[in-house]
Order: structure tokens, then sequence, then C-alpha cells
């Protein structure tokens, strides 16, 4: 496969990308604060009302949300610390942003928590009850201040190994979450996985999903080239629908997962392969997961979670894509260097 360095959209003015290329390598926009000690996980953007947009990224051996700017990287503030009060926590890993809250799942807390953002005050918490190692989550907006919220668990065996097929049933759990303003309110609703053939999920953390295809991607972590490193699909329901994506692509672990929305349907997948050495980013088709290119930074590695937003800011005129580098910080990519770059469509 050949590789084009890209430094920037006008590749594709240029001659030098053109459709069908399948590895590029994109310069970094920017990165965030160097924290190499607190061992950053996972980001996600808020785009406030007032016009601010911040950048929030897990550092779980700092048992914080590092606060950032998310148009240059500089460091803005920091949320939280080690404890179980509200505020407090305990390893954090997965984030997700919507609306004016922020989700972050505490691995060693046991559970998520709720972050009202205009004031940046912890709200609630909910899963202690069911969830044992929870790592990733997505949610899903369902209207009028509800949300389902998907909660990966990566728990073990008594013998801290991967658990037998038949205890495998609970790798995904989904909780309705209930929200007022600066009150919320979680409730468990069930907790599923396959126990048997493809489905099943070993070794899980970035999970996300596609309400207009009624598909919730799982990244399959294990790093076996028979029953790992792939992506498995289920409904919103629970069931896994039989397809997988991804086998024979993915080198390393398979981690941090986006999509870029070109219409109602279309779009992509971005799904990251998480490498100390070498680290891509594979994209594929949102519709039929075709597999339709390749990019990696030029000093990325090592990502786990990854953040896409298609809003405009005036250093990214195409969106942004961030992505976490090596434990200490978070790297920024302007999306209009990477899908030109790979000679893929941007939306309108």
């Amino acid at each position: 496969m050949k590789k084009i360095v890209c430094v920037g959209a006008w590749l594709s003015v240029m001659g030098l990308a053109q459709p069908g290329e399948e590895e590029i390598v994109v310069k970094e926009v920017f990165f965030t604060t160097d924290q190499s000690r607190e061992n950053i996980d996972s980001p996600a953007v808020w785009h406030a009302r007032d016009g601010r947009n911040l950048l929030f990224a897990t550092s779980k051996v700092g048992h914080s949300v590092n606060v950032f700017d998310a148009e240059n990287g500089a460091m803005v503030s920091r949320l939280g610390g080690l404890g179980s009060e509200l505020g407090q926590f305990n390893r954090p890993n997965g984030i997700w942003v919507i609306d004016d809250y922020l989700l972050v799942v505490e691995r060693d807390n046991r559970r998520v928590q709720v972050i009202y953002l205009p004031t940046m005050v912890g709200i609630a918490t909910f899963g202690e009850s069911e969830l044992r190692k929870p790592y990733g989550l997505y949610v899903r907006p369902m209207g009028r201040g509800e949300y389902e919220v998907y909660v990966t668990d990566n728990y073990e065996s008594p013998s801290e190994e991967i658990p037998a097929d038949k205890d495998l049933d609970r790798r995904v759990n989904r909780y309705l979450l209930e929200t007022a303003g600066s009150t919320a309110d979680g409730e468990w609703e069930e907790a599923f996985g396959a126990t048997s053939g493809n489905g099943r999920l070993y070794v899980v953390e970035s999970v996300y999903g596609d309400p207009a295809h009624n598909r919730l991607l799982v990244a399959e972590e294990l790093e076996d080239d028979i029953k790992g490193r792939q992506v498995k699909v289920y409904d919103f329901e629970g069931n896994f629908t039989g397809e997988t994506f991804g086998q024979g692509i993915f080198k390393s672990q398979v981690e941090g997962i986006a999509l870029y929305k070109i219409s109602d349907l279309e779009g992509y997948w971005i799904v990251t392969d998480q490498g100390k050495i070498e680290n891509w980013y594979h994209i594929f088709d949102r519709e039929s997961f075709t597999h339709v290119g390749s990019f990696s930074g030029e000093r990325t590695l090592n990502t786990d979670g990854v953040w896409l937003s298609q809003k405009s800011l005036s250093r990214f005129p195409h969106g942004v894509f961030y992505a976490c580098d090596n434990d200490r910080a978070v790297s920024a990519f302007d999306l209009g260097d990477i899908l030109t770059g790979l000679g893929l469509r941007l939306a309108e």
C-alpha cells in the first residue's frame, strides 16, 4: 500500500492524493499540554451556547477530568480529584458529552457520573449496583431530556481472566438517564452480550451507536486474529446482528470509535488501531463497513479514546478529530486534511 505524507488539504489539489489511496500520514494541528504522568485516556468536546469550545480528557492516574481549549489545546482547568463523592473520581475512563451534560465512567468507583456543564458540578451517579469493571460508554438521545446510556463492562472471572462464554452475557449495560436542567437520574434497564458465536465480547471498552441504522458498534479488543481485532455489531435492543468488520485490517488493539456523517444515512466510521510503534485510524463506509482508507498522525501513538466534532471552528473549517496520544496528551487533526487526503467526501 502506497503511503502519502499529508501536510494539509492542498494535497488533493496538487494531485498527490487520489481516491483509492489506502494510507496517508496527517500532520496534527496541535497537542494539548503534555501530562505524561496522568495516563490520559479519552476525550470529548462541549460546544457551549455562549461560544466556548471546551475539550475534556479523562486522567486515570490524576483521578480527574482535565479541561482544555478545544481550538488550541491550552489547559483551562481541572475537575475532580480522588474520591467517591459527587465531583470526585476514581480512575475515570470513558467520557461522553451530550447537550449540557458530561458523563464519565469511573472504573474503580464502578459507576457513571453526570456533570452539569454550565456549572461544572457533579449532579448524579448511577450503575453502582450493576457495574463491576466499566470502561466505555455511548449516549443515545431519546428526546425530552431522556437518554439511553450504553456502558461496557470488562469484568473478569475470580481468577482475573476472561470469563467463560456463558458468563459473557453482561458485557454491555443499558440505562435510562432522565434529566431536567441541573438534575439527573439514571435507571438500569438491561444487560446483554452473546454467549456463543461471533458476537461474543471478550475484551470490551469502546462502543458507539448509529440510530439511523439501528446499530451499536462494540470494539473487540482481544488481540487474537480469529476472535478479536474486529468490530462487532449489535442493535440497540442488545441483539448481535451477525455482522463484524475489520478482521485482517487491524494489527493491534481495536480502540476508539467515531462517526462522521455526510447525510442522515451516509458517512464514515473511524476506528483506532492502537499501537505503540505504528498507530492507525481505519476508515470504513458507514452503511456497508467497506474499508475505504487509513491514516496515522505524524507523532500521535498508542491512542485510546477519540472524539469527532463536525462543528466548523476557525482553525478547523471542516471539523476536528481528537485522539489521545500515548497516555500523555490529546492531539487534534483537521477533518478536511484527513478526508481530502484520502479522496473521500466531505459533508456539505
